[in-house]
């Protein structure tokens, strides 16, 4: 799960934007503002938001889940090596 804060914080580690952010996930502009516009925990297509995590992902971001180190939330991965 990912809600729309996480969405939108990720996006800003990420320095991208959202035209950039659906690009990279294959969706459209508008879906990614619905998403971002959503109250709490994104809902959606599971393909679509699988899509939205993985560019997320691929973008450098990792999303934090809400049981681990007390919250979700949104770092930057370590870079390997």
């Amino acid at each position: 799960m990912i809600t729309a804060a996480q969405m939108r914080a990720a996006r800003a580690l990420a320095g991208i934007d959202q035209k950039t952010l659906a690009e990279l996930a294959g969706v459209s502009v508008p879906t990614i503002q619905r998403m971002e516009a959503s109250e709490g925990v994104v809902r959606g297509m599971i393909d679509t938001l699988t899509k939205v995590i993985q560019a997320i992902e691929d973008a450098g971001v990792e999303l934090i889940g809400e049981n681990e180190t007390g919250g979700r939330g949104v770092r930057l991965k370590k870079k390997a090596g």
